[in-house]
């Protein structure tokens, strides 16, 4: 063997271990970092939920409201809380609507929240929201005021649906419906931001506040010019308190008719409201037709009104 063979077996040799030694280096290396992990991973196993992070868009529902709900839920455990537990308790506060929740490692739960927007209070117990839908909540967090619906069970949607086209185009007469009825034979009856009350009937209702919109204007210039020319004769007889001369203002509307209206007055004397309550009852007189639906246990405004009807063709 010549020097030249001798000297090309040693540089395979150290390269070979060479590479062995690393080859043990790497391995030694990964099991190592396999050993770590493993151990973090024990750790982990049995360390607890330590930050809770809720947020969402909740205008009612507050933080407090959210761990109360959650307390029942084991949260000792990081890798065995049960995200749908949490899911289900906080689903179950009055003012959620809906709620996403996720883990992230290694000790985090987050909590998103979209709360209920209420859009009208409905048979005076319940509220619903913008899908038509009756929920119950403690309306003392309401900062804004809703109209009033009542009407039979099962009809929230239809309420809402029609509470939507009717308002949409009252507002170009700047009105607005403070309360809508639906009677049980499904009547429509809307009370306005004025004070007056609009008895629809069930069929046209679109048309029937059509024509309303194009007569009340004039209904209220001739009531005006009325209330005028009382008031001139009140001053020039030195009358104080003769009934026969007070002032009127629109007491309700009454469309359903074919190709006119009625509409009943009553004495501005009487406007001073006093509260009281009342059980549901429907009360409906021969000759005006006149419908009324009050939830039960109701709260309304009663005024002594001095009604007299008049009769428009359009």
């Amino acid at each position: 063997m010549n020097n030249k063979e001798i000297t090309s077996k040693n540089k395979y040799t150290l390269a070979f271990g060479l590479g062995l030694a690393f080859f043990v280096t790497v391995l030694i290396g990964l099991i190592s970092v396999a050993w770590w992990i493993g151990q973090i991973l024990v750790d982990q196993k049995n360390s607890p939920v330590s930050l809770i992070v809720i947020s969402g868009e909740m205008p009612y529902t507050q933080r407090d409201d959210v761990l109360n709900a959650i307390n029942k839920v084991d949260l000792d455990n990081f890798f065995k809380v049960n995200v749908n537990d949490i899911q289900k308790y906080v689903s179950a506060l009055p003012w959620v609507y809906s709620v996403a929740v996720r883990k992230q490692w290694p000790n985090e739960v987050k909590i998103y929240i979209v709360d209920q927007t209420p859009v009208a209070s409905w048979n005076g117990d319940f509220l619903l929201n913008q899908f038509g839908k009756a929920f119950q909540a403690d309306t003392t967090k309401l900062n804004l005021s809703l109209p009033q619906f009542f009407g039979p069970e099962g009809s929230e949607l239809l309420a809402l649906e029609n509470f939507i086209s009717l308002n949409g185009l009252l507002e170009y007469r700047d009105l607005t419906i403070d309360e809508l009825v639906l009677s049980e034979r499904f009547s429509w009856q809307l009370t306005l931001s004025d004070g007056v009350l609009l008895n629809l009937g069930r069929e046209e209702r679109v048309k029937r506040i059509q024509r309303f919109m194009d007569v009340y204007p004039l209904i209220k210039r001739q009531l005006a010019e009325k209330n005028n020319v009382k008031t001139k004769i009140k001053a020039k007889a030195n009358i104080k308190n003769s009934g026969k001369q007070e002032k009127q203002t629109v007491d309700y509307i009454d469309l359903r008719y074919d190709t006119g209206l009625a509409v009943g007055y009553k004495s501005l004397a009487y406007l001073a409201p006093s509260i009281k309550k009342i059980n549901r009852t429907f009360i409906s007189t021969e000759n005006k037709q006149k419908d009324y639906l009050f939830s039960e246990n109701m709260s309304f405004k009663t005024n002594i009104p001095q009604t007299e009807e008049l009769t428009l063709n359009v």
